[in-house]
C-alpha cells in the first residue's frame, strides 16, 4: 500500500512569544496545490517583534495593504482542509496560532492540526536534516514564507518516505 503524502501547514507570526499572533498561513496540499494568505491583524493584536519581521520579511504595512480579514482566512482554511488532518513541523507554536486565528474570526475550525513527528518513521527522522538541506538547495526559494516552508517540509517528507 502506498502511503499518502500529508497536507502540511506553516505559519509566520508577529513574534516568538505568547503575545504573538499569526500574520501568514501557508499550505502544501496535493502535488502542485498550495495556499498562502497574509492575515490582516485585528485591533487587539498589538505585539510586533522586529526580529521576527526581519526573518519573514513581512511588514505591518504589507499586512494592512495586502492581508485578508481573519474571517476570510479561517473560512478558506476550513474549505480547503475540511475534516482533514494537516501536519506541522512547529506544532507547539502553529497550533496556538491557528486557535488564535479562529478565535479572532469567531469561526469553528473544522480540521485537525497534528505534529509532523507523529507520522515520521525512524528512517525518515534519521535522514530528515540532510534531505531537507537538499530540497532547500534544489528548490532555490529565496524568501522565508509560509507556503514555501510548507512545500519544503512536504517535499522532504516525500523524499524521506521514498528514500530518494
Amino acid at each position: 500500500m502506498r502511503k499518502q503524502i500529508p497536507y502540511i501547514i506553516d505559519i509566520e507570526a508577529s513574534g516568538f512569544g505568547q503575545d504573538s499572533y499569526p500574520i501568514e498561513v501557508g499550505l502544501a496540499l496535493a502535488p502542485l496545490q498550495r495556499y498562502c494568505a497574509l492575515i490582516q491583524p485585528i485591533d487587539e493584536w498589538k505585539h510586533w517583534d522586529e526580529r521576527a519581521a526581519h526573518i519573514h520579511g513581512i511588514t505591518r504595512e504589507t499586512l494592512r495593504c495586502h492581508g485578508k480579514p481573519v474571517q476570510q482566512v479561517a473560512t478558506e482554511l476550513n474549505a480547503l482542509l475540511q475534516n482533514h488532518t494537516v501536519y506541522s513541523d512547529g506544532w507547539v507554536v502553529d497550533k496556538p496560532w491557528i486557535i488564535c486565528l479562529f478565535a479572532a474570526a469567531r469561526v469553528k475550525q473544522n480540521f485537525f492540526i497534528s505534529p509532523l513527528e507523529n507520522i515520521l518513521n525512524e528512517q525518515q527522522i534519521t535522514s530528515w536534516d540532510s534531505t531537507k538541506q537538499g530540497v532547500v538547495h534544489e528548490l532555490q526559494l529565496q524568501r522565508h514564507r509560509a507556503s514555501y516552508d510548507a512545500l519544503i517540509i512536504q517535499e522532504t517528507y516525500r523524499r524521506t518516505l521514498n528514500g530518494s
